[in-house]
């Protein structure tokens, strides 16, 4: 378990300023998370969700000035995964125009 507190995005919101050529890459059992982190620190900072391919989970405490907006964190029930991923699947889509 991380504890990590992310936000799902769709991909298309998504844009990594600078550091990819610092990124390694690692996925366990399925393989359909791509978890991508630095090779110099060690933080991850985001990555692709299993729940949402179309889009990234944003480690929160990694955007700029994350301490100036109110947030309500939803718990996530993560040891029963499957039973609960379908929840999540709307966070990566984008809004209509």
């Amino acid at each position: 378990m991380s504890g990590n507190i992310h936000v799902i995005v769709p991909g298309m919101n998504f844009r990594l300023l600078q550091g990819a050529d610092k990124l390694s890459e690692y996925t366990f059992n399925t393989g359909g998370a791509k978890h991508r982190f630095c090779s110099v620190c060690g933080v991850k900072s985001f990555y692709v969700p299993r729940s949402n391919q179309d889009g990234y989970a944003v480690t929160w405490r990694c955007l700029d000035y994350w301490q100036d907006f109110d947030v309500t964190i939803n718990r996530f029930d993560g040891q029963n995964w499957e039973a609960n991923a379908g929840a999540l699947a709307h966070k990566s889509k984008a809004p209509a125009p």
